[in-house]
């Protein structure tokens, strides 16, 4: 049916065409979905009503503006070239903008099985790397054709359904349009108060969560709460109660506290004379354990660790703190708990932090962030350069911090093969390892470096010829480029006349998904460590669950260090260990224990579960006060130090 002879024609039949759409959108992830997300059909019914509600509400925000123009413009001007360019321009404009965010989500879904959240919108800071990455992942060209070729198309149809004739003919009154612009503006104001993005996370279902959302909707909510103080919105306990708490689940036999009250500093000693490697920690991009064979992979695309795992030491049943590779960083170099909302990395005032290149620098040696692609990217060379190391990375952004200008090294184009959006390829940043540690050893320094690999990243692309799936391809292509630059890694360095000497540590920042039905997918925080070469220790599995936070304090045990920390992380060898994990999302913190697990979230809220590690399944449980405790006391107290500069040197 035609539109009637209105002014708000144009108006309405956007709206219209934007409902339309989101809803095939949302449809068709939830066909994407199905088969994992174990949804019922009332479940699928509140994710359509919720979904129109939230979709509603991004229709009422696009065409407010409007909205008020069309209310002052005098009907003198209604049917003129001026507003005829004015609206067919901004109608374009507009759905090109909506046309372009359905195509983004499809490929978000497919990276992160949710809508639009705080990785996109840090992503718009990053503007190179997103850009170079989508232009290397998909057919730019045809992409942008196709968005406009939409676009226009739509706009022609609705032109054909006469709603711009109709509106551009018509004589509405100034009473009747003053009626309807207050109406609009009355339902937006009541959508913004009474609808946020937390309603949709009410659901048990994290498929169903992300499912009722809408991705424009999403995406202006995680920037208008790019931050979230623990303080303000998650449960407390009194400060002296919650540290002492803390410092009696961190105290060992070989710590002492050096401060009282609210501090975790302690002296960690050993009677043993300590052994001083040289340290190189590979963190690699986006693995998950499951791509191993150790952990039950059937495709035989990790050769080379499954073999170093068995020649190392392999903690098998270790967890990330995150889903994010500067989450990743944060833990392997602070070892500290996720705080809500950004990672410390990203955060201002992280300058000057009690770090692993603290101990390594007390101790004298030289220690180096080794990054593929530009540090710029995540704020990491900011990060790691006001935090005890050097930095070789490739340069791109000319404007560096004049405090870390001087530590900072750059990949020369002549020693790089290949290089995607994201930066150099695995096999060219351990031959800037390899450089860097030659002259040190040369130079005789020890010393401790800290790489972050990139090959493991959409595009999936590295050089060809090296492995016998083509790159570019698919993420087990990525996997098995990375495992095989490990392997020519080590043969690279095998002779060379610092290798007995050097602890190499194998570890990822993340797993390469975390979606799942629910809201903390255990399973899809489950990653691979291996320590390998470790000096006088023999090959062995570690099977105590822990988390990346305890790398650190295991492994210095190991040498028989003795040292000032300020770490949450504890050595998972020790008779007084307790196993537990941290996990987190943006919003939610979550605390693991043996059969249990407590989610903390906004709104002061808490929840219990209980998981069964081999089944992989968590149900809602009576809630465990002393677990609560710890939980509340951890996160609590991390977030107080780093505010109150407690993490600090």
């Amino acid at each position: 049916m035609k539109s009637a002879k209105n002014r708000y024609a144009v108006l309405f039949g956007f709206a219209a065409l934007f409902l339309v759409l989101s809803f095939l959108v949302r449809t068709t992830l939830l066909i994407w979905a199905f088969p994992q997300a174990g949804l019922s059909f009332t479940t699928i019914l509140s994710v359509y009503v919720k979904g129109f509600i939230y979709d509603a509400g991004v229709a009422l925000f696009f065409t407010i503006a409007y909205a008020f123009y069309l209310l002052l413009l005098p009907q003198r001007l209604n049917n003129t070239v001026f507003n005829r360019v004015f609206t067919y321009t901004g109608f374009f404009l507009a759905l090109m903008i909506v046309i372009f965010s359905f195509f983004a989500e499809f490929t978000f879904w497919g990276e992160y099985a949710g809508r639009f959240d705080f990785i996109a919108v840090d992503y718009l800071i990053y503007t190179y790397e997103v850009i170079s990455n989508i232009n290397q992942s998909y057919p730019l060209p045809l992409l942008i054709g196709g968005v406009l070729g939409a676009t226009a198309l739509l706009t022609w149809l609705c032109n054909r359904r006469g709603i711009f004739r109709n509106s551009f003919r018509s004589n509405t009154g100034f009473g009747k349009r003053a009626l309807i612009f207050l109406t609009l503006l009355g339902i937006t104001i009541v959508h913004a108060f009474l609808v946020n993005n937390n309603w949709a996370d009410k659901n048990k279902n994290r498929y169903a969560q992300e499912l009722s959302k809408a991705g424009i909707y999403s995406f202006i909510s995680a920037y208008l709460n790019n931050e979230l103080a623990y303080d303000k919105y998650y449960l407390l306990q009194d400060e002296s109660t919650a540290f002492a708490q803390v410092r009696n689940q961190l105290l060992s036999p070989d710590a002492q506290y050096l401060e009282n009250g609210q501090s975790i500093y302690r002296n960690i000693t050993d009677t043993i004379p300590p052994v001083k490697p040289n340290v190189i920690m590979v963190t690699i991009e986006s693995f998950s354990a499951d791509f191993m064979a150790r952990f039950g992979n059937k495709e035989n695309i990790t050769p080379v660790l499954d073999s170093i795992a068995k020649e190392g030491i392999l903690f098998t049943n270790m967890y990330a703190t995150g889903t994010r590779t500067v989450r990743g960083m944060e833990a392997l170099s602070l070892a500290v708990p996720p705080t809500p909302g950004q990672s410390i990395v990203r955060r201002k005032n992280n300058e000057n932090l009690f770090s692993a290149a603290s101990i390594f620098r007390k101790n004298g040696y030289e220690a180096t962030f080794f990054y593929g692609g530009d540090g710029y990217f995540d704020n990491m060379n900011k990060f790691f350069g006001n935090n005890g190391y050097d930095i070789t990375d490739r340069l791109r952004h000319r404007l560096v911090d004049d405090k870390i200008a001087s530590k900072r090294t750059n990949i020369p184009d002549n020693a790089v093969q290949f290089e995607n959006a994201w930066g150099v390829c695995d096999e060219d940043i351990y031959k800037a390892a390899i450089k860097s540690a030659d002259e040190k050893y040369a130079a005789g320094k020890p010393f401790y470096d800290f790489i972050m690999t990139t090959s493991n990243h959409r595009p999936f692309t590295y050089p060809g010829g090296k492995i016998d799936i083509p790159s570019g391809t698919s993420r087990e292509g990525a996997v098995k480029y990375t495992d095989y630059a490990i392997g020519q890694f080590l043969q690279a360095i095998r002779n060379k006349p610092w290798y007995k000497n050097t602890v190499i540590i194998f570890v990822a920042d993340h797993c390469a998904s975390s979606a799942g039905k629910n809201e903390i997918e255990i399973s899809k925080y489950h990653i691979p460590c291996i320590l390998y070469n470790v000096p006088n220790t023999a090959p062995q599995e570690i099977p105590v669950m822990c988390s990346q936070i305890d790398l650190y304090p295991t492994l210095l045990k190991m040498l028989h260090w003795s040292y000032h920390s300020n770490f949450y992380g504890k050595n998972v060898l020790d008779s007084t260990y307790q196993p537990r994990a941290m996990l987190s999302t943006y919003q939610k913190l979550a605390y693991l224990e043996t059969g249990k697990m407590i989610i903390l979230s906004p709104q002061q809220k808490a929840q219990c579960f209980s998981w069964s590690q081999d089944k992989s399944e968590e149900q809602p449980a009576p809630m465990d006060s002393a677990l609560l405790k710890r939980s509340v006391s951890t996160y609590q107290t991390a977030y107080s130090l780093f505010k109150n500069n407690g993490m600090r040197k």
